[in-house]
């Protein structure tokens, strides 16, 4: 609500209401195992 009323120019460029798109993340494992890694992967929920 703050952001529409302080910022209305750019409710046009959001998808929906939302300021980015559900899409994915993407970050650095840093030292986990490929096994954790692959276990977390295999774990993670697919669009429908």
């Amino acid at each position: 609500i703050i952001r529409s009323r302080q910022y209305p120019s750019i409710t046009k460029a959001l998808w929906g209401k939302a300021l980015w798109s559900p899409s994915y993340f993407a970050s650095s494992c840093g030292g986990a195992p490929i096994s954790i890694i692959r276990q977390y992967i295999e774990q993670q929920k697919t669009p429908d």
